[in-house]
């Protein structure tokens, strides 16, 4: 499937002040589909690890993290001859190994003529905990979010109607009537099927929303069982209590967030840390409101007037159990 992020990753192949890259985003965004598609297309070959289905990997990081040593055992464990320039060597699930993090440092300082992608679908929370050396300034960053409305339509054999959409916004001209319907369809198919790829390329083959909300059921019990894994004991049931009431709140005339709504008295002391940590899992997007439109943004956020949004609309209808016809057949 067609993904934007492969543009920005040709790109950083080809600079010359390349540094390994950490592409993190949430589970199931396509992180490790994106790579492998990304790898067999440029190189000759791809030296593939996995931390979490093969935890005997930190074995091999457990003494000496320099790319000297660990380059001649990871040629051997993959089975890949790891050349200069023509193998992509891929660390996945890199935040489940600290040494793996921090031996990016390493490849960037000694041995930068090799081409390192690490990526991590918790990549956010697990770098953010102190026992973590994460290699500061020694490594490119990239989020890979859920497939965009475009990678969607895309995805569908769309490419024509795309292309029609864009010369209509760039000419600032009205699309016909029929293909405004036909693009308004799609655009409610999105809402349902949503933009994880693993959804998508369901709907593409079967179009069936049903098979696709079970996709999406199971997804929505993984990220639960993340935020008992990867939590603090103490922040676990108020992660989940916020991630619940984010879709209570979107439905109100509500202007920002009010913990309030998530426990009677309930004061942003209490629930900040479980907000951050939807945000860094990269499951929930917080937008902040700006007193004024003037460049920097960020000079003008109110860091007290935010909404939070589900990261993806799929997810959003399976989770509050709205129905595909819903949604495509709604009354205007």
């Amino acid at each position: 499937m067609f993904r934007k992020i492969m543009r920005y990753l040709e790109q950083w192949k080809e600079s010359k002040y390349r540094k390994p890259l950490l592409l993190q985003g949430a589970r199931q965004v396509g992180k490790t589909y994106s790579i492998l598609e990304f790898g067999r297309a440029h190189y000759d070959n791809v030296a593939y690890f996995n931390f979490e289905t093969d935890p005997k990997l930190q074995e091999t990081f457990a003494e000496d993290i320099t790319p000297r040593y660990l380059l001649p055992i990871l040629s051997h464990i993959s089975g890949q001859t790891i050349v200069t320039e023509k193998t992509l060597v891929v660390f996945d699930e890199i935040q489940l190994c600290e040494r793996a993090l921090t031996s990016l440092k390493y490849f960037c300082e000694e041995a930068p003529e090799y081409h390192v992608i690490a990526s991590g679908s918790l990549l956010g929370v697990a770098v953010n905990r102190s026992k973590f050396s994460f290699p500061v300034g020694k490594v490119d960053m990239k989020t890979l979010y859920p497939m965009d409305f475009e990678e969607f339509m895309v995805a569908l054999g769309e490419s024509d109607l795309v292309e029609r959409i864009r010369t209509c916004f760039e000419n600032d001209t009205s699309m016909p009537a029929a293909l405004h319907e036909e693009a308004m369809g799609r655009y409610r198919q999105y809402l349902v099927v949503g933009g994880l790829p693993e959804c998508v390329s369901l709907f593409v083959d079967t179009k069936d929303y049903i098979l696709v909300r079970h996709i999406q059921d199971t997804i929505l019990t993984s990220y639960l069982n993340d935020m008992s894994k990867y939590n603090n004991l103490n922040e676990i049931k108020k992660t989940r209590l916020t991630y619940d009431n984010i879709t209570v709140q979107l439905s109100k005339k509500n202007t920002r967030f009010q913990y309030k709504l998530l426990k009677k008295g309930g004061r942003a002391a209490e629930f900040e840390n479980a907000i951050e940590w939807l945000v860094l899992s990269g499951i929930v997007s917080q937008v902040y409101k700006v007193d004024q439109g003037k460049k920097p943004l960020e000079n003008y956020r109110d860091i007290d007037a935010f909404k939070a949004y589900v990261s993806d609309p799929g997810l959003l209808c399976a989770k509050k159990e709205i129905q595909a016809n819903d949604i495509l057949y709604v009354v205007r």
